[in-house]
């Protein structure tokens, strides 16, 4: 096939070759379920939902396995906090992060293992880690069980660190541990945590690392050796590191590519809870459409970092707002049916396509798709059916692609295209407010950087004598 992607393991783009032929096996880290999912988590899960949708379209059976952690000292922590047990406040929010998927379109994983589901798994790692030398039980009769990062000589190959240069690992108690670095493969119970949130083991009662989880689902799911691993760029060290030594010191080949997508961030600073910063996805998708946030999510590439703002989900909107125009323009033509029936195979423009081949080339992929509906609008204005179809066909094939398509089973409860107009008024009227003002205080300067601002989505502004007026350019 001719999909390249950034490796980051190898820092390069490079082919993208399947294991099985005709089969892509995709693993990544989902969340802890500790709070509401905010656009900063989401963005992952849009990324990596249009890699499979991508990879599917290019005729590959794609199987995608993302976790769900639900032990964890921070959900032990928030749940005493809330007064409610553990598991009640794993499970409410992990609900609520599949409302953030079906919010925004994404399809579900292939499965969705959760971590208390796979003790035996884990259990069975770490005792094929003591045995084959890198990982001990701690000496201070704690249960904890440590991985031994001196003992894998090639730790820190993924992040490109060396282990003296490394901070100490965070996880765990530093008493029962021969190097600061060594991280927690098992965790001892402590009097003070719920005595539901451990399990037995020989080494004793405890619950497992958050490393040694994802490694375990991962073989458990896809096997020692699978396609893609992914998350988002902050995984990458230490969670991704340890996965990758541990998996490997058990003997396993584990991923064979690395993706890892970019923050979202605010202020300059990753959207994180702890920032106090973070957009909740429940609260975000009832200001604006969520075909709207998600095509904010992903027209960026996905190794670029994006800085929340409402200026970017206010363009985003109106982005949105062009392309359904065009959609309902098409199906308003007498001479055509509106949502005919398309093959993607035949419609996908050849740009589109590169793009997206390149390292899921999203930026490309989009200018390929608002370059063909100005090319529909023309042939809608020059009444050139055959034109206008072909690229109405064109467009449904990308939006699929891109996960956009508002004739799509998951975008059935949305609002039609027409409920839009008001969201867009209202933004776009803000936006001219603030131009006016910068115009009244003769900044013309800022005023005319609004009205570019807007032209680069396609908003054409005029000043007319009862003030500006907007419309979507062809």
């Amino acid at each position: 096939m001719s999909f390249r992607l950034y490796d980051s393991a190898r820092r390069q783009i490079v082919p993208f070759e399947p294991l099985r032929a005709g089969e892509v096996s995709i693993y990544h880290c989902g969340l802890t379920v500790q709070s509401a999912p905010h656009l900063g988590h989401i963005r992952k899960e849009v990324v990596f939902d249009v890699l499979r949708r991508w990879l599917t379209f290019s005729g590959l059976d794609v199987t995608v396995v993302a976790n769900v952690t639900d032990i964890d000292d921070k959900i032990l922590e928030k749940s005493a906090e809330a007064g409610v047990p553990w598991y009640a406040h794993a499970y409410r929010f992990e609900r609520e992060l599949h409302t953030a998927y079906s919010a925004l379109g994404c399809l579900p994983p292939t499965y969705e293992p959760r971590a208390t589901g796979h003790i035996p798994e884990m259990l069975e790692l770490t005792a094929v880690l003591i045995e084959r030398g890198h990982a001990y039980v701690a000496a201070d009769g704690s249960g904890d069980v440590y991985f031994d990062v001196r003992s894998w000589p090639t730790y820190g190959e993924l992040s490109g660190q060396r282990v003296d240069e490394m901070e100490a690992a965070a996880d765990a108690d530093p008493r029962g541990k021969r190097d600061p670095r060594d991280f927690a493969l098992w965790k001892g119970h402590k009097p003070e945590e719920p005595l539901t949130a451990s399990w037995p083991a020989p080494w004793g009662r405890g619950r497992p690392g958050w490393h040694l989880e994802c490694s375990a689902m991962a073989g458990k799911y896809l096997g020692s050796e699978f396609d893609i691993h992914g998350g988002g760029i902050d995984l990458k060290f230490p969670h991704h590191e340890n996965e990758l030594a541990q998996s490997r010191a058990a003997g396993q080949p584990f991923a064979r590519h690395w993706m890892h997508n970019a923050w979202v961030t605010a202020a300059g600073e990753k959207m994180s809870k702890s920032l106090g910063n973070g957009a909740l996805v429940a609260e975000v998708v009832k200001t604006y459409p969520a075909r709207a946030v998600r095509l904010y999510l992903l027209a960026p590439h996905y190794r670029s970092a994006i800085e929340y703002s409402d200026t970017s989900l206010t363009e985003a909107t109106a982005q949105l707002a062009r392309i359904d125009a065009f959609m309902k323009r098409f199906g308003e033509m007498p001479t055509n049916p509106g949502w005919i029936a398309w093959s993607p195979d035949d419609a996908m423009p050849a740009d589109f396509s590169a793009a997206m081949d390149d390292d899921l080339g999203t930026p490309g992929a989009i200018a390929t798709l608002f370059g063909t509906i100005r090319e529909g609008n023309i042939a809608i204005d020059a009444g050139n059916d055959e034109a206008a179809t072909s690229a109405y066909v064109a467009v449904r094939s990308m939006l699929g692609a891109l996960g956009l398509d508002p004739g799509a089973p998951e975008w059935a409860d949305e609002r039609p295209s027409d409920g839009l107009r008001p969201v867009v008024d209202g933004l776009v009227a803000a936006l001219l407010e603030q131009r006016a003002q910068a115009r009244a205080r003769k900044d013309w300067s800022a005023a005319d950087g609004i009205r570019d601002q807007l032209a680069t989505i396609g908003l054409k502004v005029e000043d007319t004598p009862t003030g500006p007026r907007w419309s979507l350019e062809n």
